[in-house]
Formats: structure tokens, C-alpha cells, sequence
């Protein structure tokens, strides 16, 4: 996740100083303090939260325990997970909910946040949770916002109740009684934005919220606006006392400093972030599992649980099969590419798996063009030949390449990744220490 690429480098470095040393003194931990503040500083974490912050595990840094244990530097860095980890809430934040249907999520923010988009993506979620939900246009202000609104809700198969440019008031309270009458269980209420926090927009909202009551007033803010989004989050809770926020664009190259100033600023949780501009890149917000990632340890509840909503239960069973059986194919691999696209990007699926983060670099260079050639590639052999690529000579690969529109060269480059592949689910089978995957 680039959101926190430039925070994660500068705090693993000082743990790398740390975890290096066997013993510590109180002032080599003062240092490692202080070059944490400056890490935070410089993403963009508020300034009184990073005082709070630092005050926190400084106590506890220079404590006995710390201090005489057996590997300080590994507990320094334990320490430090578990203060983002409160930072950002504790865990993660659930969806509150009407005892009696239908609930009605009103979601509010500045223009340019994504707060439509997000509503389509937050109505597809619930629907994949088994919740008939129903989209709601009270953006009567913004040029073609009712119109976005409704291609967002035809393209995920999601009823779009809008009643024009009357007032959003009379429009919000007709569409829960239309969700009552037709069983619908969740309202959305995509509500207006503007450039800037103003009267007339707060006056609106507050109506809104009088008038519905909603179990959830969610706030979408953009992370890539740093401490900006910290003080609209911070504005619209005074006048509106928000239930929970929304950070969308985290997968943007921004300094993180929203994500982990928002809860402490304002006393409410993030309760869900946008990771990407498909209508399923959306997260539960899980402040543990960020500060994981933060911290490079990567994220394999999050990567299961992708892995789970992309792959097909039969093609998850295949692969362990031919892991197990030490039979990969062409044929596999051909699969995995297919689940590996479905299950997003390639830089961020590699931030969730331990370890691996240092190859991120390597992955974002990767040429989806080189991509789509391997796949023609593959799709260029025979059925024979991708299950027993041993039999692939040079007329052969010559064929294989004419056929694919590609050189002899990038043919034994595949081949060549494709025995490496297999290889590695060699050393895989029986698997010590390695977390089950469902892919």
C-alpha cells in the first residue's frame, strides 16, 4: 500500500538499528523515540497526536521489562505495533444497525472525496453480505451527480431511488418509506458535497439527520489530503457527530498521516477505507492489520479474505492439489494469473505477505504488456505441452511464438519462470511454518 511506503522505510530502519543490538540503554532508546517522531512528523500525523504518541511508548519503552529482556529491540517494535494499533482505534469498527429494518447509512463529505462512488461500493459489500440495499440520489446540486448515482447502481444490479431536484429532506424520508414497503433492509443516502465546509451545506445535512436518524452518519474524506482531511473530519464531527469515517484513495502515494490522526482527533473510528477505483476495492478498516502493514509484517488475514471473495472454492482445492502432488502445470499457472488479477494489484497483494515487501519495488516495474504476452504465451501451447512442457524444442518454440506474436527469447524466459514456479511449490509442499493460503 504506497500510503505508507515512505513511514514504513524510515521506522524499519530504526528497528533494523534496534533489533540489531543485543542489549539497550536508556539513551539508545530515547534516540530510536526520537527518530520515530520525526517519521511520523514527516507523514503527516498530527502534531499533538504524535506527542501523545511518543509520550506513550517512551514510558513504556524505557521500562525494566524493556530494558532487561532478552531481545529489546523485538519488543521496542511490539511496542510500537500495539500503540499504531490503538492509535487507529484498537480493532475494527462494525456497522451499526436498526433493530427494526430498514438501517439508513447517511454519508456525508466535501466534493472530490468519492463519496458516490464509495456509496456504490459500501451498497455492492452489503449486497455480497446477503443485504438488499437501496442507493438514494440527494446530491441535487452537483452537475450529473443523480446520473453517476444511478450508473453505479445499473452496473451492480442496485435500485437507485431519486426524485429529482426536490429537497434532499423530502426525498430521504420518501425513500425509507419506499425501503419499508418494499423490503429493503439498508438505505443509502449519498447526500450533497461542496468545495468547501459552508452553513448551508451543515444546515442540510443536520436536517437530514433529523429528520432520518440514522444508525450510521459516515464521513467520506480523501487520505491523499493529509492533515485537510483531519480538519474536515474534525469540523463536520463538531457540527454533525459523525458515527465513523470513510478514507477513500489509500492506495494513493500520499504520507498516511490521515489514517492515523483521524481516530485521535476526533474520538470516532475509521470504519472503512477505498483501496482502489474498482466497486470491490473496498476494506473493513482493521487498525491491527494496518499497523501490520506499516510495519511490514505484512497481512495475511486480509489476503485470505481476499483470496476467499476471488477464487472459486474448486480452483482453490485444485491448486493445493497440485501443490501437493507436486504436479503444477501450465494449465495452473495459467489459473493463477486469472486469480491473481481478480484478487487486485500485484504491489499491494505483495505488502500483505510477510517478508515479502522488499520485493515491491520489483513488482511495481513489472509491465502488465509482459503480463498479457506470458498469458498469449501459455495460450499458444498446445493442451499437451502445457502439461508437459518438457517436450518444448526449438520448433516448437517457434511456433509458440509465432503464434503469440512474441520472440523465441520471451518463450525460454517463460519457460524458464515457469520451472522456477514449480520449483518453489516444491519447497511448499508440506509447508512448515507457512500460512494455508486458499489459492
Amino acid at each position: 500500500m504506497a500510503i505508507f511506503s515512505s513511514i514504513s522505510e524510515k521506522l524499519n530502519h530504526t528497528f533494523t538499528k534496534l533489533t540489531n543490538r543485543g542489549k539497550l540503554t536508556e539513551l539508545e532508546i530515547k534516540q530510536a523515540m526520537r527518530e520515530i517522531k520525526i517519521a511520523l512528523l514527516e507523514a503527516d500525523v498530527n502534531f499533538l497526536v504524535v506527542k501523545d504518541f511518543i509520550k506513550n511508548l517512551s514510558e513504556k519503552a524505557v521500562g525494566e521489562e524493556i530494558l532487561k529482556s532478552l531481545t529489546p529491540g523485538q519488543q521496542v517494535v511490539k511496542l510500537v505495533k500495539e500503540e499504531l494499533t490503538k492509535l487507529m482505534g484498537g480493532s475494527a469498527s462494525k456497522l451499526n444497525t436498526s433493530s427494526k429494518p430498514p438501517t439508513s447509512i447517511m454519508l456525508c463529505g466535501l466534493q472530490g472525496a468519492g463519496k458516490t462512488t464509495m456509496a456504490g461500493k459500501l451498497a455492492l459489500m452489503l449486497k455480497k453480505q446477503g443485504k438488499k440495499p437501496l442507493l438514494v440520489a440527494c446530491d441535487i446540486y452537483r452537475p450529473a451527480a443523480i446520473k453517476q448515482l444511478q450508473v453505479l447502481g445499473k452496473s451492480i444490479q442496485i435500485e437507485v431511488f431519486e426524485k429529482g431536484t426536490q429537497k434532499p429532506v423530502k426525498t430521504a424520508k420518501e425513500a425509507v418509506n419506499y425501503a419499508v414497503k418494499y423490503g429493503y433492509d439498508t438505505v443509502i443516502l449519498d447526500t450533497a458535497g461542496r468545495l468547501h465546509i459552508d452553513e448551508t451545506l451543515m444546515k442540510e445535512l443536520a436536517e437530514i439527520k433529523k429528520q432520518i436518524k440514522p444508525e450510521e452518519v459516515l464521513l467520506t474524506v480523501d487520505a491523499m489530503t493529509g492533515q485537510d482531511a483531519v480538519n474536515v473530519a474534525k469540523n463536520f464531527n463538531e457540527q454533525l457527530d459523525i458515527t465513523g469515517v470513510i478514507l477513500t484513495k489509500l492506495d494513493g502515494d500520499t504520507r498516511g498521516g490521515a489514517a492515523l490522526s483521524i481516530k485521535a482527533v476526533t474520538g470516532k473510528p475509521i470504519k472503512f477505507s477505498g483501496i482502489g477505483e474498482k466497486l470491490t476495492d473496498i476494506e473493513v478498516f482493521h487498525p491491527d492489520r494496518m499497523a501490520s502493514r506499516i510495519l511490514n509484517k505484512g497481512d495475511v488475514l486480509t489476503l485470505i479474505e481476499k483470496a476467499e471473495q476471488s477464487i472459486k472454492k474448486e480452483d482453490a482445492e485444485r491448486m493445493q492439489q497440485a501443490i501437493k502432488q507436486n504436479s503444477f502445470t501450465f494449465e495452473d499457472y495459467l489459473m493463477q494469473f486469472e486469480n491473481m488479477k481478480k484478487m487486485g494489484n500485484m504491489s499491494d497483494l505483495v505488502n500483505l505477505i510477510p517478508g515479502m515487501s522488499k520485493y515491491k519495488n520489483a513488482l511495481q516495474n513489472v509491465d502488465e504488456n509482459a503480463l498479457a504476452k506470458q498469458k498469449a504465451i501459455i495460450q499458444s501451447m498446445t493442451k499437451k505441452e502445457r502439461v508437459r512442457p518438457d517436450i518444448i524444442k526449438a520448433s516448437r518454440k517457434q511456433r509458440i511464438a509465432k503464434g503469440s506474436a512474441t520472440s523465441v527469447q520471451q518463450v525460454n524466459a517463460l519457460l524458464k519462470q515457469f520451472e522456477q514456479t514449480k520449483q518453489m511449490m516444491k519447497k511448499l509442499k508440506g509447508g512448515k511454518g507457512m500460512p494455508k493460503l486458499p489459492f
